[in-house]
């Protein structure tokens, strides 16, 4: 129905109704059949006149009553009282006699019909409409703000497939209240219990300002039920519009485990990348891609990206020119091979940046295991090939990302993420150039993570694979690694390896379980295989070795561990050696190496 047409409609329907009101009260008043009166038609006219003007003053006619509440209800209070007094003073103006009871009843029976007229519509839709089909009953974590956008969106949108039951909140003042006649049956500890009883097909959370920690807890009462647990979207997607309330997404791992984001020191950033040129290898990586992003804002006179795979940086330059259409940063690729040294010193010498992060590296544990000709050429050679450019071509700083699989290492990859640290911890000595290692755990949703894998697994109907009951593993989110290699950068005086306070380490057999509920499927249903300890890997993994922990926080959540021994002239010698080394041998060198098991070897002549 279109605007003018539903004008129309109103004007007839309230004309229909304000002399319906006239008439009527002069019957009840007067207990009389004779209600066509000079006096009474005189009254009716003004009324009537009186209610469309105030109508279309207050916007009367423009109302959504489909959503009618308090707001509406006051209009029509006002119109309709406006109506009256204008009538009374018009009838003692003009007829000189004013019927007070007449004008009583006639504003109550007008104000009931035209509440009621426009009421109806929505009690008959939310009573019979929206109830309508198989909608799935739903129950809402927390009686706020928030809830209760939740609830009235859902009980308005006739097109949604859920309704709400009921509220959970932990405010005792709340507990045993209706909102929108919704009640508020209990507490969080009491979700397991309600879902039973009423049948609950639905959890949604919302409680925009639940740190981690208490969504954790909360989730973990909804696990033990066989709803589909869901979240409210973010505060600020709601108020821009990008999302509607009713839009909620699934509760993502991340929401578990992450911790509360780590605050950058955004003044110490901006000395050292506003203005800069600033280059970033592997940028098309996970890892690599989100330090872009999170260097952009800081507004680099230049942003590198440099990469092996065309597709990946391709992708990564078309999302950050689409993110800054007005900026004044030089988004400028490069496809390159670490290997290729001279093509690395042609590039540095080219760009001369002051920033590099060090992103790019084969991690993939098993394949390296199978391949650690491979992992000595891109983790090793090409960290020492990337670190001699930028001593070379004085570059200011040099941040390397290492990881927690480097710590007393039991696998090739680990094995040469700490020859790296070793590079580039020597390359620090004898160069002007600051050279740092960061060190972080398995990073959720990075290729070749755990979570993918298991997502794929759950989407087949599963069983999720697991190597061992007892495999526990730090775990934090790509943007806060990506943060903490910023402001490691920052910090950077030279020679040091930063690592991340973590928080607790997780099991990765019960990560698989609450990937499984957040799914919406039970354990039962998609089952758990645990196949077993792969080559390389341990059952924990460590951030610091005894003789490296250092208490002393340098910023916040962020320590830096303590200089150890470095066995470079051992490094070089192995690179020249293992073109003619065996896989096994090759791997059994690496180990003793990483972990410092070497006997001394005459020194070699190294170029730096």
């Amino acid at each position: 129905m279109t605007y003018k047409q539903r004008l129309s409609f109103f004007i007839l329907a309230d004309t229909c109704i304000v002399l319906t009101a006239v008439f009527f009260s002069r019957f009840l008043v007067d207990a009389t059949v004779h209600v066509v009166t000079v006096p009474i038609v005189i009254m009716a006219l003004s009324i009537l006149i009186s209610h469309h003007i105030l109508s279309l003053k207050f916007h009367l006619y423009k109302k959504a009553w489909e959503y009618a509440s308090i707001g509406e209800l006051i209009t029509i209070f006002k119109v309709v009282t406006g109506s009256i007094l204008i009538a009374s003073l018009f009838q003692q103006l003009v007829i000189h006699n004013l019927s007070f009871r007449l004008l009583a009843v006639t504003w109550l029976l007008h104000i009931f019909l035209i509440g009621g007229s426009r009421f109806c519509w929505r009690v008959f839709r939310d009573s019979f409409i929206n109830k309508e089909g198989n909608k799935k009953k739903t129950l809402i974590v927390g009686a706020g703000a928030a809830g209760s956008m939740v609830a009235r969106q859902l009980l308005q949108n006739r097109d949604t497939e859920l309704i709400p039951v009921g509220f959970i909140d932990d405010d005792r003042n709340k507990q045993n209240l209706d909102i929108f006649g919704i009640p508020v049956v209990g507490g969080t500890n009491q979700i397991e219990s309600i879902v039973k009883i009423q049948n609950v097909e639905n959890i949604v959370i919302a409680i925009p300002s639940l740190n981690k920690k208490e969504l954790n807890s909360i989730f973990k009462e909804c696990a033990k039920t066989n709803a589909k647990t869901q979240i409210l979207p973010m505060l600020e997607d709601l108020v821009s519009g990008k999302v509607s309330v009713n839009q909620f997404r699934d509760v993502q791992v991340e929401d578990l485990l992450g911790r509360e984001p780590i605050q950058l020191d955004i003044e110490n950033i901006s000395g050292y990348l506003a203005g800069k040129t600033v280059l970033v290898t592997g940028a098309g990586g996970s890892i690599g891609s989100e330090i872009c992003r999170q260097i952009a804002p800081f507004n680099p006179a230049k942003l590198i990206l440099l990469g092996h795979g065309e597709n990946s940086i391709y992708s990564i330059e078309m999302e950050l020119k689409e993110s800054y259409p007005t900026s004044s940063i030089e988004f400028i690729t490069e496809i390159a091979d670490l290997q290729d040294a001279e093509k690395m010193n042609n590039i540095m010498s080219f760009h001369q940046p002051d920033v590099i992060y060090h992103a790019a590296a084969h991690k993939h544990v098993p394949l390296m295991e199978r391949n650690p000709e491979e992992a000595l050429k891109n983790n090793v050679i090409g960290t020492l090939n990337v670190a001699r450019a930028a001593c070379w071509n004085g570059v200011k700083t040099f941040v390397m990302i290492s990881t927690d699989k480097a710590v007393n290492p039991t696998s090739v990859m680990g094995a040469t993420k700490r020859l790296a640290e070793m590079i580039v911890q020597e390359m620090d000595n004898i160069s002007s150039t600051k050279f740092v290692a960061v060190r972080f755990g398995n990073v959720l949703g990075s290729r070749g993570s755990v979570i993918p894998l298991f997502k794929r697994q759950i989407e087949k109907g599963g069983p999720v694979t697991v190597t061992h009951p007892e495999m526990i593993r730090y775990f934090m989110t790509i943007p806060e690694a990506s943060r903490l290699v910023i402001q490691a950068g920052s910090l950077a005086k030279g020679g040091e390896i930063f690592v991340l306070d973590m928080g607790e380490p997780v099991k990765i057999v019960d990560l698989a379980k609450n990937l499984i509920k957040l799914s919406g499927n039970s354990v039962e249903e998609i089952g758990i295989e645990f196949t077993g300890i792969r080559p390389g890997e341990k059952l924990y993994e460590e951030l610091l070795k005894e003789d490296e922990v250092d208490e002393k926080q340098i910023y916040p959540k962020i320590y830096v561990g303590k200089r150890l021994e470095v066995f470079i002239d051992e490094i070089y010698h192995l690179i020249e050696a293992f073109p003619a080394l065996e896989k096994e041998e090759l791997r059994e060198k690496l180990l003793l190496l990483a972990n410092g098991k070497v006997a001394s070897k005459p020194l070699l002549s190294k170029i730096v």
